[in-house]
């Protein structure tokens, strides 16, 4: 079976290398592959958790994760503008700048580097 691993990209590994591996075999290995909701519902759910639990250091992986997996720029700023109203304005002020930088990332590995104005 030859699938796609998604290998945690842990900033701990240096310190905490068996805590970087216990993530990528229990939650990327197997809560990630689980058959009953898609990978696109997963990061649904992963994007609107850690905005409103205000997980900053998390959210620019797993919103990198959430395009990969299908879902769009226009659908995270809606996940925002929606959460704004639950989790607060300051959670979508920082997701909101957290996608800005993200999306700017994206944008320039996809150029490579070239920005077009």
């Amino acid at each position: 079976m030859a699938e796609k691993k998604t290998l945690m990209r842990a900033p701990w590994s240096d310190i905490a290398p068996r805590l970087t591996e216990i993530s990528n075999e229990v939650l990327f290995d197997d809560v990630w592959q689980r058959p009953v909701l898609s990978s696109r519902d997963r990061s649904l759910i992963t994007v609107a958790s850690l905005i409103s639990l205000y997980r900053s250091n998390e959210l620019p992986f797993h919103l990198r994760k959430a395009l990969e997996n299908g879902v769009s720029r226009e659908e995270i700023i809606e996940i925002i503008t929606h959460l704004a109203f639950y989790s607060g304005w300051p959670t979508a002020s920082t997701a909101i700048a957290i996608a800005r930088q993200v999306f700017a990332d994206v944008d320039q590995r996809e150029t490579g580097g070239n920005q077009h104005n």
